[in-house]
């Protein structure tokens, strides 16, 4: 697909985008997580880049400090800063890190030793009246900090311009990614992992908004005339679980191998990116405006949330609207959290949603590729019969 492919082609050039940024001035902030805001580090003059580690060829690196049995996404993270082979993070000036689980807040420990760092303390609970308030001093904190790090002042007009285009980029996102909805998908999962994974490290975000809604227009006439590398038989999966990227992507190329479709990510990197706006109009000053922002990213509905309704009623939702035919629900090894939850995700799909459901727990190495492969085949079997 022509789109696809200049979208693609555009994002290989991010590197050199931040590199050219920096020379000229601006600042680049690194991020961890999707509670991390980056309308508060675009509104003080920042270019915001995602982090997380998706590799395995950094892990080694990370277990000469770290544990091994700790997840690999973690792992991987820390490796890549010992190795000094992110660009992202090499380039960044300054990290926001937010301490979403046990295993990240103390490895950001370590790396606070090394980098300069931000680190926001997460609450783990979203009732408005336990969470939100304090949730909301962090962000006053990270503003001034940003303030003060990069010598600026994040103006009232300049936080609801950096609101406006986040929302702009999770709207063209998001079209891209519905057009999986269409029945066969005109895409393949490994494409939409691709694009949605590589939108994360945008430093020119509206002439990445503007390809992001080029390809989803050529994909939405492809999905009208019927045009896709599957059949309408083809078993459509949705995804749920941990955050998956480019180099731990084995379990969505094994699915496509085994003559699956997937048509939706609900992750990280999916549809919790980009599911919940923000209104740049109705808050009447720069305290409500952060205040507004918090909110936002507290609702984000992932597993070290306790209790965590919105991960069900979103799951539900997602499964209607791309038709999904089973649900396969992804868990990193030492990923406690999205491991322990599955216990009651899996109820949840097989009673309220009468789907079938696999979880699979593994790491980035390809050692296990084989016992997955047959985990899967069987899973597909029983989605097939149920169709």
């Amino acid at each position: 697909m022509e789109s696809i492919d200049k979208l693609n082609a555009f994002f290989e050039y991010n590197p050199v985008r931040v590199q050219d940024a920096k020379k000229a001035g601006k600042k680049v902030v690194g991020t961890y997580c999707l509670y991390s805001p980056y309308e508060i580090a675009i509104a003080a003059g920042g270019i915001p880049v995602s982090l997380c580690g998706t590799r395995n060829d950094s892990i080694p690196a990370a277990e000469s400090e770290l544990p091994r049995t700790l997840c690999p996404l973690i792992k991987s993270s820390y490796g890549f800063l010992l190795n000094d082979s992110c660009p992202y993070l090499a380039a960044s000036d300054i990290i926001i890190a937010d301490t979403t689980c046990d295993g990240k807040k103390k490895m950001f420990e370590l790396m606070a030793q090394k980098v300069g760092m931000i680190i926001l303390q997460l609450p783990h609970n979203q009732n408005p009246e336990v969470g939100l308030p304090y949730w909301t001093n962090q962000f006053e904190i990270l503003a001034d900090r940003l303030e003060e790090e990069f010598d600026t002042v994040i103006s009232e007009e300049k936080l609801r311009d950096a609101i406006t285009l986040m929302n702009d980029e999770r709207v063209a996102l998001k079209r891209l990614m519905d057009t999986t909805m269409y029945i066969p998908s005109p895409l393949k999962g490994t494409q939409l992992l691709e694009v949605v994974f590589k939108s994360g490290f945008l430093p020119d975000k509206k002439t990445g908004i503007s390809l992001l809604h080029e390809a989803a227009e050529e994909l939405e006439n492809l999905g009208k005339q019927g045009v896709s590398p599957y059949s309408q038989d083809t078993p459509r999966i949705l995804l749920t679980g941990v955050p998956v990227g480019l180099g731990c992507h084995k379990v969505i190329t094994l699915l496509e191998e085994c003559g699956a479709s997937l048509v939706c990510l609900d992750t990280c990197g999916g549809y919790k990116k980009t599911a919940l706006m923000v209104d740049p109009g109705s808050p009447p000053d720069k305290k409500a405006l952060l205040a507004a922002l918090a909110e936002r990213y507290l609702s984000i509905p992932c597993s070290v949330m306790s209790p965590n309704p919105n991960r069900y009623s979103t799951l539900a939702r997602l499964v209607k609207e791309f038709s999904a035919d089973g649900v396969l629900d992804l868990t990193w090894q030492g990923c406690h959290t999205y491991n322990v939850e599955a216990f009651s995700i899996k109820k949840y799909v097989q009673d309220q949603l009468s789907l079938p459901y696999l979880q699979l727990e593994t790491d980035y190495s390809e050692g296990d590729t084989e016992q997955l492969r047959v985990r899967i085949e069987a899973f597909l079997e029983i989605v097939k019969a149920g169709k």
